[in-house]
Parts: structure tokens; C-alpha cells; sequence
């Protein structure tokens, strides 16, 4: 694809950078087969090859539209279109700069705008979300039914194993996860406390995706730095890995190397924390899991991989691999590959969309009928299960389920 963009972006490193990634695509169409708003609007626009028109044209000059941000507002950021590119398109990287742009050039109706402030504010603040999602889990049972559904219930945290073994690992604490599902991280400490590794909390906080996904990435790269400080001493001492099991995370985490990349006081430190990040299905084995000697008898699951998993990642295939060792029964699930709807704060921001996708998701994960559906975000986890009666559950609490004792 040629390119032409204009002088305030053409000679910098962002420039350089998205002018290569364009120049990949040769617009040939497959991603949009495995694009999931494509499969459900039918527009153009609205799949990988037209918001790469639509971005391009931005850094070529033309002045965005209200339509230009609806159409890059509507991408999940799934991310399938790069498992698919024939080319190794980034579109990832190039999407986060177009809307960036076009964030710049279009203004928003007020009520988008503080909408999006009241998340970027309220999110990535653990203290202050746990402390309003304790006073509507306390309103929940007088909550007339369309707002209950908006509010989970509350849901209690095991013992964190002592800090014994020689061999350690670190996990993002996080932001909304610890309030929501604070079961999760426990559950990882105490299977890897089994297998001989002790797991400490991180301190930092929110990994900077809600950022992200907010086209605010100056917060964002401040996010990481915050992280990377917090980190850094045990780092030096010796940590083994930094365990994120919000797959969703683990993208971010990872990708810190590319986001303080032009930072000469962070980029070294950054490229080393991304090094270390790990989802728990790279650091927990097959072998590992026959080692502790368990079975789950044949228990029906349902495995959903989250985007961030198996595109972002490139994981597929792990969690299913531990969940068989571990003698679960793992039905078939169809089109895998797709978006439950999900995708950070885009249940939110493209509610009719999200639900859409979840409700298709829905019939794909039962459709054999689960015991239990398992997955590794807590993004998916919580959207999933507002929609059904059937369990969800992070597939380390399946895990520690059947370890324990």
C-alpha cells in the first residue's frame, strides 16, 4: 500500500512506524472474515481493511468525521485480523495511533466525554472503585432488576500462602479484578505454592489498558512507569517472572517495551518487565499439573480463550492442554476464535454490539451443556457471566479447586 502521510507525523518515530505497518497491508479482505463487527454490520468500515483506509487517509491529511471515530470506536481490538493477516499487518499498533488522531480532530458529544472521564477516573483507581462496587453490592438486593444486573455479587478471597520457597514469582495486583474476583490471584499463589514456587503480591496497580482503550496513552505510558518502579526492586533481587492473570493485561504488560520505547529512562527497565510478564498457562506445565497427582473426574467445561490469549498473545491452546492433564472433559466450542463482546470498556461504550456478541458466544459456549465455563480474563469472565446462570470461572480457580488438600 502506498503512503503519502503528512509533514507532522511523516518524519517522526510514530510516523516511521505506522508508515511501515500500512505499507504491509495489501489489502486483500481476509481479516475481515474473522472480524466479528464486520460479521454483524456488514460495512466496510467497520472491519480491519476499511478502519486501515480510514486511518491512513487521517495521517495523509484528510480531516476525520463523526463517522471516521464511529467506525474506529466500533473495533473490538480483538486483534483476530492479525492472527489472520497473510502480511503481519500490526494492526494493533496502528489502530491505537489512528484513534489517537482522530481523538484529537473530532470532538465528542458531552455526554461521551464524561462518560469516558468517569471511567478513566474511576477504573484504574483500586481503592476507589473497590469502594463503590462495596456500596452497590450492598444496595444489590433492593436494586430494581435492569441495575442489579449491572452490579455482581460479592465474592470473597482464600488464603494467600506464606512466602517459603526459594523460587518467586510477582502478580499485577491490577485495578477492577481485586474488587470483582479478588479469588483469582490467591488461587494461582496457592497452585504454585504446590509446585514449590512462592507467589507475592506486586504492588503498582492498573497495567494502563483502560488508557488504552480510552485513546489516552500519555496516562497510559505513566501507568507502566508507576508499575515499573513499584517492580523494580525485586526484580533486582532476583523475581523470576511477573504473573498478570488478566490475559487482558498481560497484553499491556507486555507491550511495555514498545510503549516507553522513546522514554531513555524507562525504555531498558520496560523492555526487561515485559521480558518477565507471563500468563500462568507459560509458567504452570502439563507435567507440572500430573505432578500434583489430581483429577477432576471427567468435569464438563467449556474453555473460552480470550482475545487478548490467543491473538494478542498467541497462547492458543495452552489452558486447554493444563485443563486436560488435569482430567477435565473440554467440550467443543464453535468459532473459538471470536469475541465474547467484552474488550475492556467496550461493553460498556458499544453496549448493543457487546451483547450481541455475547449472546452468540453464549450459544456456542452451552451449546454442549458445561458444568462450568472457564476462561482467562476477568473482562470476559464478568461479561460472560452476566448473562448466564451457568458458573464462569478463571480456569486457576478450576485448577486449585481440584488441588487442594
Amino acid at each position: 500500500m502506498q503512503t503519502r502521510l503528512v509533514d507532522f507525523i511523516k518524519e517522526t518515530p510514530t510516523g516511521e512506524e505506522v508508515d511501515g505497518i500500512l505499507r504491509n497491508c495489501v489489502h486483500c479482505g481476509f481479516c475481515n472474515a474473522t472480524c466479528p463487527t464486520y460479521q454483524l454490520l456488514g460495512d466496510e468500515r467497520d472491519g480491519p481493511r476499511g478502519r486501515i483506509y480510514l486511518i491512513k487517509q487521517v495521517l495523509e491529511g484528510q480531516t476525520p468525521s463523526r463517522r471516521t471515530q464511529t467506525h474506529l470506536d466500533r473495533c473490538l481490538t480483538c486483534l483476530n485480523c492479525m492472527t489472520t493477516c497473510p502480511s503481519g499487518v500490526d494492526y494493533r499498533h496502528l489502530v491505537e495511533v489512528g484513534r489517537a488522531q482522530v481523538e484529537q480532530q473530532v470532538s465528542r458529544p458531552w455526554h461521551e466525554r464524561l462518560q469516558r472521564a468517569t471511567l478513566r477516573y474511576v477504573l484504574p483507581r483500586r481503592r476507589l472503585f473497590n469502594g463503590l462496587l462495596r456500596a452497590g453490592q450492598g444496595l444489590r438486593p433492593v436494586l430494581p432488576p435492569p441495575f442489579r444486573h449491572w452490579v455482581p455479587p460479592r465474592a470473597v478471597q482464600g488464603p494467600w500462602p506464606e512466602t517459603r520457597h526459594e523460587r518467586r514469582m510477582l502478580t499485577l495486583e491490577g485495578c477492577v479484578q481485586p474488587g470483582l474476583q479478588p479469588d483469582i490471584d490467591a488461587a494461582l499463589a496457592r497452585v504454585l505454592d504446590r509446585l514449590g514456587v512462592s507467589v507475592v503480591r506486586g504492588g503498582g496497580g492498573c497495567c494502563g489498558a483502560v488508557e488504552m482503550h480510552l485513546n489516552d496513552e500519555q496516562a497510559a505510558r505513566e501507568r507502566a512507569r508507576r508499575n515499573i518502579d513499584a517492580w523494580w526492586p525485586q526484580i533486582e533481587a532476583g523475581l523470576e517472572a511477573i504473573l498478570v492473570t488478566a490475559s487482558g493485561c498481560g497484553v499491556q504488560v507486555k507491550d511495555y517495551g514498545h510503549l516507553l520505547a522513546a522514554d531513555p529512562a524507562y525504555r531498558d527497565r520496560a523492555r526487561r518487565v515485559a521480558e518477565l510478564a507471563r500468563d500462568p498457562c507459560e509458567v504452570i506445565t502439563p507435567e507440572d499439573v500430573r505432578r500434583l497427582g489430581v483429577d477432576a473426574d471427567g468435569r464438563r467445561v467449556a474453555f473460552h480463550p480470550p482475545c487478548s490469549l490467543q491473538h494478542g498473545m498467541k497462547l492458543s491452546g495452552r489452558v486447554e492442554a493444563l485443563l486436560r492433564a488435569a482430567g477435565f472433559e473440554l467440550v467443543a466450542v464453535r468459532d473459538v476464535h471470536l469475541c465474547c463482546g467484552s474488550a475492556g470498556t467496550y461493553s460498556i461504550l458499544q453496549r448493543a454490539l457487546s451483547r450481541q456478541l455475547q449472546q452468540r458466544k453464549l450459544t456456542n459456549l452451552e451449546r454442549e451443556a458445561p458444568e462450568v465455563i472457564a476462561t482467562a480474563n476477568i473482562g470476559c469472565h464478568m461479561h460472560l457471566q452476566s448473562g448466564t446462570g451457568t458458573p464462569v470461572r478463571h480456569w486457576v480457580q478450576l485448577m486449585d479447586g481440584i488441588t487442594q488438600g
